[in-house]
């Protein structure tokens, strides 16, 4: 095989630019992508200083000079600059040290243009201040972008009432906050609880940001705002940090971040200032943080999807929401009141569900929690007539599941043979593990949840059980 044609055909699709300088900053090999993002071509380019390519460029602003000067690479650096044919470019760079026998040589830079993400970021912001200035327009108890209180959490389970005691206790606190639980419990419901009841930030704005919605990049400009000349078009404009100031910015799924953007963050949380992207200055902010996860945080910062210092700087108050499985006694509450929503939403008249309803309700596991039931609900009663839900309303696949789940014997209890209490016990045992696996959808500290136990217990009894967890998760998904 032609090595040197597949190289060459390589790098006629990439998407990156490929810049090689000598130690003197000439360019000795030049690869420009199709987004022609250096404005130059490859004759013009090779024997120029990569200063002559790119004149809004410095010494002190250059990566190839800094990486020529200190012999260390420098990983994924966004930069902005004056490209050759006097047009402003946003790139993400990667440069990287050559050497030859011990000695520096020059550099190697993989480049990709990001003009394109950075202005949408500033649209994505210009959207923000403005819909926040439209929010200060109206009533008061909306003015902060917060609109539920306690009195919105829909329950009287012990769970339920230890957690809005604590949460009532901290509302005043300025400390952060890290919320645990399942999609569809009803995390920013109790987040926007807590602001609304606090005595000094309620007036204030309320900020929050799904952080698994935009890719990092932007969500970096989002988060910490934008300096003047940052990016072609770019404006001095806050970001969500300096809009909350003075209030509550909700980070959602905050282990979405990568880890460098988690250590931005760290650094807000500890010092109280912000840097805008492409700015040298700081704004002093004072802002509530309040972080939530959908999986236990001590998992995910064992697999490294949330940076331990974080992790300990967010969890100086913690606040775990229950599954809707661990708190089937607020069923019949939450049913009522969505019943009630929905009358008026969809123009029925339905009074309540039936006893037979209410008890597939509370037998089936809710992997969806809150937000499942509430949506069967809304699908029921856009398709029923009459004033009581019954069983014959409810989802063919709740029923199915519910079904599936019970244990009825095969045969009479007089004609089934009579094995030792010991062998009964084990296999009931296994029995409950291997549905609790499945009810969990393969979650462990849910499945230990539904089991009550510890989950160190739940491991030493698959390890006594010799239950496969990956064929017990699979075989459900087969089935």
């Amino acid at each position: 095989m032609d090595y040197k044609l597949l190289l060459k055909s390589v790098l006629e699709h990439l998407d990156e630019g490929i810049l090689v300088v000598d130690k003197k900053a000439t360019v000795t090999f030049y690869n420009e992508p199709a987004t022609n993002i250096a404005g130059i071509t490859q004759a013009k380019a090779v024997g120029k200083n990569i200063l002559e390519i790119f004149p809004g460029l410095t010494p002190e602003s250059s990566t190839f000079y800094q990486v020529l000067k200190n012999k260390q690479p420098i990983i994924d650096y966004v930069q902005t600059y004056v490209n050759y044919q006097g047009a402003k470019v946003s790139t993400l760079t990667t440069t990287i040290p050559l050497f030859e026998q011990g000695a520096i040589s020059g550099a190697l830079e993989i480049y990709r243009d990001l003009t394109q993400v950075t202005e949408l970021a500033e649209k994505v912001l210009n959207l923000q201040s403005e819909l926040f200035k439209r929010k200060s327009k109206e009533k008061a108890y909306q003015a902060n972008g917060a609109t539920y209180t306690f009195a919105d959490i829909i329950g009287e389970s012990a769970a339920i009432k230890e957690l809005k005691a604590r949460a009532r206790k901290i509302a005043d606190s300025d400390s952060p906050v890290l919320v645990y639980g399942e999609t569809g419990t009803g995390k920013e419901l109790l987040v926007q609880a807590i602001h609304n009841a606090g005595k000094t930030r309620r007036n204030q704005p309320f900020i929050a940001q799904n952080c698994a919605a935009l890719p990092n990049t932007l969500l970096d400009s989002i988060l910490f705002g934008t300096t003047s000349g940052s990016f072609t078009g770019a404006k001095d404009k806050p970001g969500l940090f300096e809009l909350a100031d003075g209030g509550t910015l909700f980070l959602d799924e905050v282990n979405s971040m990568d880890l460098e953007l988690q250590g931005k963050l760290l650094r807000v949380l500890q010092d109280g200032v912000v840097r805008r992207v492409g700015g040298a200055g700081t704004v002093r902010v004072d802002v509530r943080i309040i972080a939530s996860t959908n999986e236990p945080p001590l998992e995910i910062v064992e697999r490294k999807l949330l940076r331990q210092d974080l992790y300990y700087r967010l969890n100086v108050i913690a606040l775990s929401i229950p599954a809707l499985n661990a708190r089937k006694e607020d069923i019949p509450l939450l049913t009522q009141f969505f019943i009630a929503l929905y009358n008026g939403k969809v123009n029925k008249k339905v009074e309540r569900i039936s006893a037979a309803a209410l008890a597939i309700f509370q037998a089936y596991h809710w992997p969806g929690n809150i937000r499942e039931l509430k949506y069967t609900i809304e699908s029921i009663m856009n398709f029923t007539d009459q004033a009581v839900i019954d069983s014959s309303d409810i989802p063919s696949h709740i029923v199915s599941a519910v079904k599936a789940a019970a244990v009825e014997p095969a045969e009479p209890a007089g004609k089934r043979p009579v094995i030792s209490l010991a062998d009964s016990l084990n296999a009931y045992e296994q029995q409950l593990i291997r549905t609790a696996i499945q009810q969990a959808n393969g979650n462990g500290a849910k499945a230990a949840r539904i089991l009550n136990i510890p989950r160190q217990t739940l491991h030493n009894k698959l390890k006594k059980h010799n239950i496969q967890w990956e064929i017990v998760v699979k075989t459900d998904q087969d089935g």
